[in-house]
């Protein structure tokens, strides 16, 4: 950095101009701090930038850590900088649904399309249709002793919801419903029925799209 001029390093145009003035690789830059020996910070970013783009929402601190330069600490930084600006970014409550399907427009529904294991969302909606919260009830296989009715309407219940949307991802990309998909989603209507909290639709997700239980004819 010293052959750089100091008012054009990224640290201090960040101070002068704030962070949308800067790129994605001088933002690294600023978070990594320095470089090697034999190589600057800019160069070290501009890998981690490339790790990034490739691998995108399956980055580990693995993949970044194994860029010369970086390490688990600054990896972990980098992570952990990311995640945070995923959460405060993270628009999701207040959002209106008219239609269920429109819940895949949330960031938390478009995270688990690439995701390789199978995650569960509860997407809470109150009277009016607007999202309370969308959250993770599962990680792994879909099965009824995974997705039992008291975890899956525990926080709907907590929310005073009206009505859920479910959604999980199926990281081989079928869109097709198991035998488990289709068990599940009739034993969570059941319980919905029950509790007075509709279920609106149980979405299946994965990089090739998307498919509605609802229209499939299970709900």
């Amino acid at each position: 950095m010293a052959e750089i001029p100091e008012r054009d390093r990224p640290r201090e145009r960040l101070i002068r101009k704030g962070p949308k003035a800067l790129s994605t690789r001088d933002l690294i830059a600023v978070i990594i701090g320095r470089g090697t020996r034999g190589r600057d910070v800019l160069a070290v970013s501009a890998e981690v930038e490339r790790v990034l783009k490739a691998r995108r929402l399956e980055t580990t601190i693995e993949d970044v850590a194994a860029v010369t330069g970086v390490g688990k600490a600054k990896a972990c930084q980098l992570l952990a900088a990311f995640e945070l600006a995923r959460r405060f970014g993270d628009q999701s409550e207040g959002f209106r649904v008219s239609n269920p399907e429109e819940v895949l427009l949330l960031p938390d529904v478009e995270l688990i399309r690439c995701r390789q294991q199978e995650h569960f969302l509860a997407v809470t909606l109150n009277g009016a249709g607007e999202v309370i919260r969308a959250r993770t009830l599962t990680v792994g296989l879909l099965n009824a002793s995974q997705v039992h009715p008291r975890e899956a309407f525990a926080d709907a219940i907590t929310d005073r919801a009206a009505a859920v949307v479910f959604v999980h991802n199926h990281p081989s990309g079928s869109l097709e419903p198991s035998a488990p998909d289709l068990a599940v989603t009739r034993q969570l209507a059941e319980a919905g029925e029950l509790l007075g909290i509709q279920v609106l639709d149980h979405l299946i997700v994965s990089k090739r799209g998307h498919r509605s239980l609802k229209q499939a004819g299970v709900l």
